[in-house]
């Protein structure tokens, strides 16, 4: 009973809820996840993406735009700086958002901070810096700010209906959906956002080279923008690759990169590169990091030393060089392997009519254009409604003119006030709002004078309106006042461009041997292909080799850091690599492996390796056949950084040995027969063909075949005299006295 009672309890009433509510209760019901995601994410998204990510026309994402209209209203564009925490207060009023996410915002406006071309906040107090990480701004109960002059651009005439006004998010104010900005604010200053599936970068651009474009573009549609809009220009400065191709597909597309490098100097009295100015997508504190990381690493020998210079004068990264260091060349360096150059990725998506869409350079300037237009039009024929506004007063005030007394005594004979109005309305012939006007003149003003001084301005009203009306019904004079009011913009706050230029002929060729230290290091190949590079020191210090089981050391060769690694393997490919590009390891360390490393064909196994530094030299390929193929190093060459090449030699037999000789040396060759054959490879002609089976050395009975192939010094080569052959080919001497194979030295 008592669980009943609790059932009843908690169910409905019927007056609170509707029956069919109370019927649904629990049901559940099978919906696609796609309806689910479409109800419930998408506008969750869309939020994101129109409220908070992207910008929209006017160039400022919401929550810069109620930052600055707050500091508007609160009299900051010709006021003194107050507190940035008195500002993001009066801001909550518009933003819903914390206050610590209100000033972080306030903050990369403020000239303090240098992250816009032209900051919108002037600032006083520590607003850190955009080009460091490390570098935090004060709290904003330290700092002041007000706004910038150039705000002013911004706000002209937003108190005459050049834009919308919403209420805020309590219904308590109303704040504009747009700032009727008197220039392209959208492409001057940097702006980023990431949404929700979807991000945007638009660069900035210097101020007068937009000016100039958009004036261009009015005038005429067909304008090349790269003639009057050289690139993108940063507020951090640095150097920008001018790629006319690059920059018009930026341009037209609004994707796409460009590729930034840092300014600096050279001081050869204290034998240092000092770093002034940096890419704008990089900090202060990367750079150094990554310079460290390198010359740890051992890529960057020329560096003593390097630290982070940066005071009250700017950015200043002083890199201390060894003795005998060129500059130049490892400023070389240090632009491939660091964020000292660095590319800035554009993808200009911004905000149209509440939706988002990616525009080049052309499409945001004539959306741009026609937004401003509609704010000049709206602007016009607010000032037109006031001037008709006003002559239509005057010309109430203007037929008591004539009879002055008259109009007094229909005030004075009028008992009750109410009747004031009516009466003056039908004693001159005016309607109420005449009348009214009229009814509210002071004593003091009801003399001729006065009224002639007011009346005066008729003619003036009228020539006005005429012009208004004129201009807010011609396209093409409303194009004229924009271009008018870009000039004296471009010549109150234009200013020189901060990032310069570099062309492709100053980036030199990449070296990649400069990149890589070099140094001796002996090189170890096992039959089942796992190699090794270790250091002098490390060889002499370590014990034997840690190998699989059953698996030996086939070959070992002494080296520098810097050569080429040749690999040959029974699928008749080579492939190549740098000696640099592995690391070196130990004696008891297995090693890497190469099939895996190289990324061999299934089934391929190594037969020989090579090293090499300027292709020198032949390499020697001995078949089971009794063949042999002396093949020119110079076959193997590259000038594209190929991994891997095809027929390098042939598979038509089984190559039993691939042997690099520097020159003419001599060869043992052994049979299955146990026959040798001593024979110097001057015999030999050498094949322009990779993949050729060569001529013959050995003969051959029965099933025979040719099993091993070494080189043998001078000593060894007298010593196996009675093997030599002057003629090739030959069958060789019995091979009685000679060790097992597989015991020889490699």
């Amino acid at each position: 009973m008592a669980k009943k009672k609790k059932d009843s309890a908690v169910k409905p009433k019927k007056d609170k809820f509707p029956d069919a509510y109370i019927a649904g209760a629990g049901t559940v019901v099978e919906e696609a996840i796609t309806d689910t995601l479409e109800k419930n994410y998408m506008p969750y998204a869309m939020s994101v993406i129109v409220s908070r990510a992207f910008p929209e026309i006017d160039g400022f994402k919401p929550s810069h735009r109620k930052i600055l209209y707050t500091m508007y209203k609160m009299g900051l564009l010709n006021g003194a700086r107050t507190k940035s925490a008195n500002i993001v207060g009066q801001t909550m009023k518009l933003n819903p958002h914390g206050d610590q996410a209100i000033y972080e915002t306030m903050v990369r406006l403020a000239r303090g901070n240098e992250t816009l071309l032209h900051p919108y906040v002037d600032s006083k107090g520590n607003f850190g810096k955009a080009y460091s990480r490390d570098m935090s701004f004060a709290a904003s109960r330290y700092t002041e700010a007000k706004l910038a002059p150039i705000c002013e651009e911004l706000f002209k005439d937003i108190d005459k209906d050049t834009v919308d006004f919403v209420p805020n998010y309590d219904n308590e104010a109303t704040e504009p959906t747009l700032l009727p900005a008197a220039f392209p604010t959208i492409l001057v200053n940097l702006n980023m956002g990431i949404g929700v599936s979807m991000a945007s970068s638009v660069c900035s651009f210097n101020l007068r080279e937009i000016c100039e474009t958009t004036i261009a573009l009015m005038k005429d549609p067909g304008h090349n923008a790269l003639d009057t809009l050289k690139g993108p220009d940063f507020a951090g400065g640095g150097l920008m690759l001018y790629d006319e191709e690059t920059l018009d597909s930026i341009y037209r597309t609004g994707r796409g990169s460009v590729k930034l490098r840092a300014k600096y100097e050279y001081d050869k009295k204290n034998n240092c590169i000092v770093v002034t100015e940096i890419p704008a997508t990089t900090t202060v504190e990367a750079i150094i990091e990554k310079i460290i990381s390198l010359v740890k690493a051992g890529k960057l020998r020329e560096i003593s030393n390097v630290r982070d210079d940066t005071d009250l004068d700017g950015l200043s990264i002083t890199i201390d060089l060894k003795k005998g260091t060129d500059p130049e060349r490892l400023m070389q360096k240090l632009f491939r392997s660091t964020p000292l150059q660095d590319a800035y990725s554009c993808n200009f998506n911004i905000l149209v009519h509440g939706y988002p869409r990616v525009m080049g350079v052309y499409e945001i300037l004539n959306e741009w254009i026609a937004f401003r237009t509609d704010c000049v039009r709206r602007r016009t024929l607010f000032e037109l409604k006031q001037k008709k506004d006003r002559l239509h007063l005057l010309e109430g005030l203007e037929k008591i003119l004539l009879d002055i007394d008259r109009a007094v005594k229909i005030v004075r004979q009028t008992e009750e006030e109410s009747e004031v109005v009516p009466n003056l309305m039908i004693g001159f012939g005016i309607d109420e709002i005449q009348a009214e006007y009229v009814a509210e003149i002071r004593l003091r003003h009801l003399n001729r004078e006065y009224i002639l001084k007011r009346t005066r301005d008729i003619a003036d009203l009228k020539e006005a309106i005429a012009q208004l009306t004129e201009l807010a019904s011609s396209e093409k004079k409303i194009r004229a006042v924009i271009a008018g009011e870009l000039k004296e913009i471009m010549k109150k706050y234009g200013q020189d461009r901060k990032t310069g230029f570099f062309y492709q002929s100053d980036i030199a060729e990449a070296d990649e041997e400069e990149d890589i230290p070099d140094f001796a290091c002996t090189l170890f190949l096992t039959e089942s292909g796992y190699f090794k590079k270790i250091l002098p020191n490390s060889l002499r210090m370590s014990a034997e080799h840690k190998l699989k089981e059953g698996d030996r050391v086939s070959q070992q060769i002494e080296t520098g850091n810097r050569a080429e690694l040749l690999i040959f393997t029974t699928g008749g490919n080579c492939y190549k690599s740098k000696v640099g590009a592995f690391g070196e390891t130990k004696a008891s360390a297995m090693g890497d492996y190469l099939p895996a490393k190289l990324g061999f064909a299934d089934g391929e196994e190594i037969i020989s390796m090579a090293v090499t530094n300027d292709y020198s030299g032949y390499m020697l390929f001995v078949y089971a056949n009794g063949k042999a193929a002396k093949v020119p190093m110079s076959a193997y060459q590259t000038k594209t950084n190929r991994k891997k090449l095809t027929a390098a030699l042939s598979i038509k037999e089984k190559c039993a040995a691939a042997l690099y000789i520097a020159d003419d040396a001599d060869v043992l060759i052994r049979s299955s027969a146990n026959r040798a054959v001593l024979f110097n490879t001057a015999l030999l002609l050498p094949k322009t063909t990779r993949s050729t089976i060569g001529a013959a050395v050995m003969t051959l009975k029965g099933k025979a075949v040719v099993e091993t192939a070494q080189i043998v010094d001078m000593e060894e080569s007298e010593e196996l005299a009675k093997y030599r052959a002057k003629n090739i080919p030959a069958v060789g001497g019995l091979a009685k006295d000679l060790p097992d194979p597989k015991q020889l030295s490699f």
